[in-house]
């Protein structure tokens, strides 16, 4: 539909999961696409892959536990493409922690990539769009889990609420420079890195998506590709006015009791 035709995306986290799929729906709706991340590896095999189809792509390598690093990856990709139209912050930690053995340590670090890295990237990528009096979109993705969460998730939770506020603050700070910003809070996905963590910190096996997948109401697990083309949705022009939205992707009702 050429939902994106002309804008330039930057994909934080972009090169596998939610990230990944993000980005081939961009290309496919007509974007110039960037993605970063900490491994070249994943990041420069992702671009391979969009170029090879007829889209046009760069991955920029960057840890954005660094702060400073959040905001160059903007500058890396203004430098390539003069601008940056929308910008997606999907990167993430969910490392386990609880109330009660989460140290210092591990509660600075889900602070520095999952809160720390968006606000910086927006600041970044927001105040290219106010200098240039040029519309953007900005869409942070969060999780379902930051209206309370589990209790091995203490430190996660408490990063990802306070991107919520974030969102929401945002929003209403550039409202009249055009500038939209909403969020995704989205349920248990079938990725890469959910995989990983289930099979390091919850011994799950081979056919976890399969046993879970059977307990959830709809059958199955959220899937990237549909999380992907909600958040071009909300990337695009055809969402209109929605700008400070948090929105729940999940097959779980808030508030909801058998």
């Amino acid at each position: 539909m050429g939902l994106l035709d002309d804008k330039v995306v930057l994909v934080n986290g972009g090169s596998q999961g939610v990230g990944a799929a993000i980005a081939r729906a961009a290309v496919r709706e007509g974007a110039v696409v960037a993605v970063s991340g900490r491994r070249p590896a994943p990041g420069e095999e992702l671009v391979t892959e969009l170029t090879r189809e007829g889209g046009k792509a760069m991955f920029v390598r960057a840890d954005l536990a660094d702060a400073g690093q959040a905001g160059t990856v903007v500058g890396d990709v203004i430098a390539a493409y003069g601008r940056v139209d929308c910008l997606v912050n999907s990167a993430g930690l969910t490392t386990r922690g609880t109330l009660l053995d989460t140290t210092p340590d591990l509660f600075d670090q889900h602070i520095a990539i999952n809160l720390r890295a968006p606000f910086f990237a927006m600041q970044a990528a927001v105040a290219d769009m106010v200098a240039r009096k040029a519309p953007g979109t900005v869409v942070n993705i969060i999780t379902s889990s930051a209206h309370g969460g589990q209790s091995f998730l203490a430190p996660y939770v408490a990063a990802k609420a306070g991107l919520i506020g974030l969102t929401r603050n945002a929003a209403h700070a550039h409202r009249f420079d055009r500038v939209r910003v909403n969020g995704l809070n989205i349920g248990w996905t079938a990725t890469e890195g959910e995989d990983a963590t289930q099979k390091a910190f919850h011994g799950a096996g081979d056919d976890w998506r399969e046993e879970a997948a059977a307990r959830l109401p709809m059958g199955k697990l959220g899937q990237p590709d549909e999380i992907a083309d909600f958040v071009v949705f909300l990337l695009s022009d055809r969402s209109g006015v929605v700008t400070g939205s948090v929105i729940d992707w999940d097959q779980n009702v808030l508030g909801g009791l058998d």
